[in-house]
């Protein structure tokens, strides 16, 4: 499994509601957000940090690819993980799609779908680690 991580001294609320913020302005929709903690409160003996799954997809980069390949929709959306950890760290992951691609589905032109999708992740990711360093910082986009 390939992805995208990085690892702030935030409160997760503030991670989140920035990684949200981010990927907006890098085009993606949150489409769904699961929360793990709250899905297994009800679960006896099961106590789970702070983890949430947001399901992201970016509307003009999907339509590309599922022209190209039709059931690339088993792909969508991209899953962007914010946890907790222990020590009070706030962990962001995103799915590298460049990787995640069948050798049997590889086209140049769906490869080239999958970086860019990659690159705007990935950027939502550094973003958030480099503003949370730089106070005041504004989220930024890759055209």
């Amino acid at each position: 499994m390939t992805f995208y991580s990085r690892k702030l001294k935030m409160p997760f609320e503030e991670v989140l509601n920035k990684v949200i913020q981010n990927l907006t302005q890098q085009g993606f929709t949150v489409i769904h957000m699961l929360d793990l903690r709250d899905i297994f409160q009800n679960r006896p003996g099961v106590e789970l940090r702070n983890y949430k799954i947001l399901g992201v997809y970016n509307p003009g980069l999907a339509y590309r690819a599922i022209t190209l390949a039709p059931h690339i929709g088993i792909m969508l959306p991209c899953n962007v993980v914010i946890q907790e950890s222990e020590n009070g760290e706030v962990d962001i992951s995103a799915i590298n799609p460049l990787e995640t691609i069948a050798p049997d589905q590889q086209t140049p032109a769906l490869e080239d779908i999958a970086q860019e999708t990659g690159i705007r992740l990935r950027a939502s990711v550094d973003f958030i680690a480099r503003a949370s360093r730089q106070p005041g910082l504004a989220g930024s986009t890759i055209p």
